[in-house]
């Protein structure tokens, strides 16, 4: 069963920073691209980021790029989100995204999510 568990979230003043994790489980790791969305409280869901887990290539959403950055650790089956100068507007839950491809039509989608963890950006 695939399981994806995210922690690191928590309350954080403007101009802070915050690591998330993401603790993967129950797939081949090493054969998924992983991604970060975030959807906050009265919005629909946001993508924030992705890391090609075949390659390592890193994208971002532009709003975030040069203060988001995402990583893996395969050895650990384990994605991370570093988050650096957080603003209110950063508040949401956070959740971790197994993305996958139906190849018959090269078809990307997410398959799959984890619980989230919630960032809180206030003074």
């Amino acid at each position: 069963e695939v399981q994806l568990v995210e922690s690191g979230g928590g309350m954080v003043q403007p101009g802070g920073s915050l690591r998330l994790s993401c603790a993967a489980s129950g797939f081949t790791f090493s054969s998924s691209d992983m991604n970060w969305a975030r959807q906050a409280r009265g919005k629909g869901p946001e993508w924030v980021s992705s890391v090609n887990t075949g390659d390592g290539t890193a994208y971002y959403a532009d709003s975030l790029k040069g203060r988001f950055a995402i990583s893996r650790d395969t050895a650990k089956n384990t994605v991370y989100l570093q988050m650096n100068d957080l603003k209110p507007e950063d508040t949401a839950l956070y959740y971790c995204v197994r993305a996958r491809v139906w190849t018959l039509y090269n078809y990307y989608y997410y398959a799959d999510w984890g619980q989230g963890t919630q960032v809180t950006v206030s003074s």
